[in-house]
């Protein structure tokens, strides 16, 4: 793992959520992305070499809307970027790491992801991130 890619943020209306975190970073958000496979609407802002992602659900069956009625709005994820994602994948296998993905797919912002399972990881949902290439 090279560094943190991104924090993915579960919430409940993107437009207002666009608007905080612009206030609160002192930036607008540089894209919007639908993603149909995970069910969601994202917003990207960046800090120096470290992303937020907002997430927002478009179905009530998707992950972050199951997220938000568990947890409500909040942290969902840590996204790491690696250089090769099929090897970390094996070595986090090896590891006794949970992974919620066979293979990794495709993601916002040009990635292809994988996620390991919370129970792995000490409640937290982890992401890894491979530039498209």
């Amino acid at each position: 793992m090279t560094n943190v890619e991104h924090i993915g943020i579960a919430v409940s209306d993107l437009s207002a959520s666009e608007a905080l975190y612009s206030a609160l970073l002192n930036s607008a958000p540089y894209k919007r992305e639908a993603v149909e496979s995970e069910g969601v609407n994202t917003s990207f802002f960046k800090v120096n070499q470290t992303k937020i992602e907002l997430l927002e659900a478009t179905s009530a069956d998707s992950a972050i809307a199951r997220f938000i009625e568990r947890k409500g709005e909040g942290i969902h994820h840590i996204a790491f970027e690696v250089e090769d994602i099929f090897t970390e994948m094996e070595r986090l296998r090896s590891a006794g790491f949970t992974l919620l993905n066979e293979v990794p797919k495709q993601g916002a912002d040009n990635k292809l992801v994988c996620f390991v399972h919370p129970k792995s990881a000490n409640g937290v949902l982890i992401e890894l991130c491979q530039e498209i290439r």
